[in-house]
């Protein structure tokens, strides 16, 4: 297996997964490029999880997967076994706790990576739904789209209207993971009419409204500053977008109705 085969079958699992998380054991990563499973663990795409609750049974040939029962430690470390009922001559099964470790990988995680890869702009609706989570705003010079990443059987992007395979722009080479930025970022400037995932002026408005607020709620004195500084955008623009932001809501409120 080579780096990029460890960080696909990575992807594969947490797509299949469908927003759970993917949980692979020590024992498995054992058998991982170890340099893979070193850059996996570094950016934070394999966290150390629970022990296992069950496992396969040592005691025979039939491999049995068996729930796990562990005693108190005591004075000492902690017993894990299985109890077989699949045979007469056989009863508890002692289990190494190495067998039980166990490592998770989830969306949010691969969303962050993607997102901090991108340089996008952070969002608040990180969690949209069990399989899908918001990676960020990415922006060019005429054009901004959200990217948003999908478990749905697999990994996939979506931004402009696009839908981009994660493993094609995703590539681990040794301990380094990488990520195509430059195929994404044309895909933002050549948007699909009607694309959902296209950020609207009015959408816009109301985010940076949003974030001024936010910023000010914090007591930061220079709200201005650091909002038109996240958006690489100057104060003086950034008070343009605001006052058109708050024109059109008093517009709406002084709407006579009929």
């Amino acid at each position: 297996m080579t780096p990029l085969e460890a960080l696909l079958e990575l992807l594969e699992r947490v797509g299949a997964s469908q927003g759970a998380a993917a949980l692979v054991s020590e024992d498995e990563l054992s058998r991982w490029p170890a340099e893979a499973v070193r850059g996996l663990k570094s950016q934070k795409l394999l966290v150390k999880a629970s022990p296992a609750v069950s496992v396969v049974c040592p005691g025979c040939e039939r491999e049995c997967v068996m729930p796990v029962y562990t005693l108190p430690a005591g004075t000492g470390t902690a017993a894990s076994f299985v109890v077989c009922d699949k045979r007469d001559d056989i009863n508890r099964v002692p289990v190494a706790a190495e067998r039980l470790r166990q490592w998770s990988a989830s969306l949010s995680a691969i969303a962050t990576l993607v997102a901090d890869l991108l340089g996008c702009i952070h969002t608040d609706a990180e969690i949209i739904s069990s399989g899908r989570r918001e990676v960020g705003l990415l922006k060019r010079r005429t054009h901004s789209s959200h990217v948003v990443l999908v478990a749905n059987g697999g990994l996939n992007l979506l931004l402009a209207g696009h839908s981009v395979a994660l493993a094609d722009v995703l590539t681990l080479e040794g301990a380094s993971l990488r990520l195509d930025r430059q195929t994404l970022l044309r895909l933002v400037d050549k948007p699909v009419a009607g694309a959902g995932d296209i950020e609207s002026a009015t959408q816009r408005r109301a985010r940076l409204a949003k974030l001024v607020r936010e910023e000010r709620a914090k007591g930061n004195q220079a709200f201005l500053k650091t909002v038109a500084a996240k958006e690489g955008i100057s104060i003086s623009r950034l008070k343009q977008l605001l006052s058109k932001s708050a024109g059109k809501a008093k517009s709406v409120r002084n709407r006579t109705p009929y």
